[in-house]
């Protein structure tokens, strides 16, 4: 399990319940097919040649992507470029046709897939179509909710559905705290969903989605943590994941940095600014085993390019294929291992640069 872990960059929070994370666990190893593992196999070994060599090598396929099923949110977060209404790109809605050419085309060798980028992915109006043609071809799914749009019925299609991960946005434990992060939001509503996607999963006796309550951590919100676990324990949620912010604005302090230094990305310099406390080593599996498809089909390398700057291709123009390969995206990783910190979207990341993130 281990192994798996460490191939996939899959991390299982918490130790709410380790029967429950185990089950989870082996849900994602039960998508596994010798095709699946000789590919995964096939992109670390690459990575770590090219982190050898210092060139760009990669072999096989993503084992892991990321859809962006909407740009549309109902709620307005400070620190989102959806929530903020700020995109440079445009904004819509993922066709039902372009995501099951990519999944066909991927099918045998991706393991997980993510059904979120920006915006609240209920709001597209087949989501659920999307998740099952996934969960048909024997993928891992995920995604990430604010829960507001979690009524009787789409609690049942949820668990019908086939997906295996519900990430749920909590971020407060009162409707005072709550909404200094999650703007035009309303906590009661994100409890109630919780309580209809537990009632239903008994209801049809299943052990999915495996149910996730995160908590981004921010100064508003952190004296709640200990609240949030045992809320967690009480609507029957499998888990909890305590999550720290990436800020846009941080170098002279920012109101929303928490004072708990571990669940800080940034810490204070000796010349008095802040600083990302990552290292930013040049390397980053990501480039080798992920990316993120824009809903009108753009191929970023990364979530941290939230208006696709850095764009290596678009669906429909070009396959897969040809756009994972391509000389853009040759140039990008041969950039990400020549000097990573020289990369904008890179010099606030906190991640990309373990196998296990």
């Amino acid at each position: 399990m281990g192994l798996l872990v460490k191939i996939t960059g899959v991390r299982y929070f918490g130790n709410l319940a380790i029967n429950r994370n185990f089950t989870d666990a082996l849900r994602l190893a039960g998508k596994l097919t010798p095709k699946r593992m000789h590919n995964a196999a096939r992109v670390l070994q690459s990575y770590y040649a090219s982190r050898r060599s210092g060139q760009p090598a990669p072999k096989g396929l993503p084992i892991s992507l990321a859809f962006e099923p909407t740009t549309a949110c109902n709620l307005r977060c400070p620190e989102c470029p959806s929530g903020l209404r700020n995109f440079t790109r445009p904004t819509g809605h993922l066709s039902g046709d372009l995501f099951r050419s990519v999944i066909d085309e991927l099918a045998d060798t991706l393991l997980y897939l993510t059904f979120y980028f920006q915006g609240e992915p209920y709001l597209h109006p087949q989501f659920f179509d999307l998740v099952q043609h996934a969960a048909q071809k024997r993928i891992y799914t995920a995604t990430s909710t604010n829960a507001h749009f979690l009524d009787d019925a789409r609690a049942e299609a949820t668990v019908r559905s086939g997906l295996d991960r519900l990430i749920i946005s909590l971020d407060g434990t009162t409707q005072e705290v709550y909404e200094q992060y999650r703007v035009g939001g309303n906590l009661q509503k994100v409890l109630e969903g919780t309580e209809r996607l537990v009632a239903w999963k008994k209801k049809l006796k299943s052990r999915s989605p495996y149910l996730v309550f995160q908590f981004l951590v921010v100064k508003p919100n952190e004296h709640q943590i200990a609240e949030a676990r045992q809320l967690a324990r009480q609507l029957g949620v499998d888990d909890v994941a305590f999550k720290t912010a990436q800020l846009y604005d941080y170098e002279d302090g920012n109101e929303l940095m928490p004072t708990q230094d571990k669940y800080s990305r940034y810490q204070l310099g000796t010349d008095g600014k802040y600083f990302i406390k990552n290292t930013l080593a040049s390397h980053c599996w990501r480039m080798w085993q992920s990316c993120v498809i824009t809903w009108d089909g753009q191929v970023v390398p990364c979530c941290f390019d939230k208006d696709a700057h850095h764009a290596m291709g678009t669906l429909g123009e070009q396959s897969f294929r040809d756009i994972w390969y391509s000389n853009p995206y040759q140039e990008f990783r041969a950039a990400v291992l020549r000097s990573r910190s020289e990369i904008e979207m890179c010099k606030n990341c906190s991640e990309g640069t373990k196998v296990w993130t």
